[in-house]
């Protein structure tokens, strides 16, 4: 049998880190059993769905490069794939359900399922339904429809039963039905609810393999239960493990970003995402952490997914993004950082470089970047008048400073200077002064830029050129001369 997974998330918000995990180890699921990716939308959330968040989830998919053979946008046999275009298929089922007596109306109100939800918990017991309307006779619910109550269904939890789950992940879990009450599956509205979409969506489409978070787990006693009353044999089960905080709590909006489209904002590369996610409760074989995304198609498989939590690593994630940086070109880079130094504010002055300084620029930075919006940071020290703090000045009153500015003033080659030609100057520099290296650059790093960190100094004179180089020395004299 060809192994079918599909992702499904809500469109109630933009893709969550969690939700975009997921769908990426049934991305890889797939690929690494030739089988087939499914993406549609369970949109019943009738009050917090939007077509926006449905627009950010797919972008979200598609710049990760996950893509998908069957679902929404591309379409296939088992259209349409949004659930609330399918309301007419759950109401066939739920009907066949109360057909062979696997569910009955439920005429109760709000207020008497919070009563009896009350009393359970003040004797202690786990809230769920008793079963009121589970032996209504059949002329007490023509008189309730007659009265105009619109009624629930609900589906007759067989009694003294285990059912188990078995997981490829987990393990067996098993689950006593007397601690599951009779649950609905039709609201009175005719929307299904979860546990019953899901099971008529992933029987009609063939799923094979439901890989998704821990926190469905409970939910799938439920689920099994109506597989056995619809005669559908059940897909298996793999449920991958939360992913904390570092402080080791449910990833929220305290830990930070939390959605894809943060990152990509941000400037993280999706490959860099991709890989990141990927080893979040999966150990692949071996010591390497660079993984393309063919490579862990490869590697993947459902036996080296965790148990236990998987901890969301910000230090690690941007020290895979600075990898991901480093392997791209120059080139490659001018483009990605464009939007983003637009962003800053700084494409007038870009454009004034010419793009072989541009090229410099980029080559300056490029190791100091975690992640492509940094780049704002680095454009202020080149494109900024020169603003001296606290470090940079201490360094400008050490003896022998003003000697050593004048001196790379008056010899400083121009106008725009090679690379080389700098790194030379520079060298010379040295040699002229009798000074160590460092009592020459630090100086003329705190003079140039105002800081005592930052990109290469034959980076700053070839990109600056002599004048700017001679004006920001000038006022770096001015303050050391007091």
């Amino acid at each position: 049998m060809k192994v079918r997974v599909r992702f499904a998330p809500s469109p109630t918000g933009p893709l969550h880190i969690g939700g975009a995990r997921s769908a990426l180890f049934n991305f890889l699921y797939a690929r690494k059993m030739g089988g087939e990716f499914i993406v549609r939308f369970e949109d019943t959330d009738l009050e917090r769905s939007r077509p926006e968040f449905e627009q950010e989830i797919i972008e979200s998919l598609e710049w990760l490069g996950l893509s998908w053979d069957e679902g929404v946008k591309v379409g296939g046999p088992h259209e349409p794939y949004r659930q609330t275009e399918r309301l007419d298929t759950y109401r066939e089922r739920a009907e066949q359900l109360l057909a062979t007596g696997w569910a009955y109306p439920c005429f109760c109100t709000e207020a008497e399922l919070e009563e009896e939800r009350n009393e359970l918990l003040r004797r202690g017991e786990m809230p769920r339904y008793l079963g009121r309307c589970r032996h209504l006779s059949p002329e007490e619910r023509r008189v309730k429809l007659a009265d105009g109550i619109k009624p629930t269904i609900r589906f007759q939890v067989p009694r003294g039963r285990v059912y188990v789950v078995e997981d490829l992940v987990r393990g067996n879990v098993a689950f006593e039905s007397d601690n599951v009450g009779d649950f609905i599956i039709m609201k009175s509205d005719g929307i299904p609810t979860y546990n019953f979409a899901v099971v008529v969506d992933d029987s009609l489409m063939g799923v094979t393999h439901v890989i998704r978070a821990e926190e469905h787990l409970s939910n799938t006693p439920r689920q099994l239960m109506l597989y056995e009353a619809l005669g559908i044999t059940p897909p298996q089960f793999a449920h991958v493990s939360l992913i904390l905080g570092q402080d080791r709590q449910k990833m929220s909006k305290r830990h930070g970003a939390t959605s894809v489209i943060q990152y990509r904002q941000r400037g993280y590369l999706p490959e860099a995402l991709v890989n990141f996610l990927a080893l979040l409760g999966w150990a692949p074989e071996g010591e390497e952490e660079i993984l393309s995304l063919e490579e862990m198609i490869q590697a993947f498989s459902l036996d080296r997914v965790a148990k236990n939590p998987a901890v969301f690593d910000m230090d690690k994630l941007n020290w895979m993004n600075q990898q991901y940086l480093k392997g791209k070109s120059v080139t490659e880079l001018k483009e990605l950082l464009r939007p983003y130094i637009e962003e800053a504010g700084y494409s007038q002055w870009i454009t004034s470089l010419g793009e072989a300084r541009y090229e410099l620029l980029v080559e300056a930075v490029r190791d100091y970047l975690v992640c492509l919006a940094d780049i704002g940071e680095y454009l202020g020290v080149f494109a900024s008048d020169l603003a001296i703090d606290v470090e940079a000045a201490e360094i400008l009153q050490e003896s022998g400073v003003i000697q050593v500015l004048e001196l790379c003033r008056d010899r400083l080659p121009g106008p725009f200077p090679e690379l080389e030609e700098s790194k030379k100057f520079l060298k010379s520099l040295v040699k002229e002064a009798k000074l160590p290296a460092k009592k020459v650059y630090m100086p003329l790093r705190a003079a140039l830029t105002g800081h005592t960190r930052g990109p290469e100094l034959p980076y700053l004179i070839s990109i600056w050129g002599r004048e700017e180089c001679r004006k920001r020395l000038n006022v770096a004299l001015g303050w050391a001369k007091g």
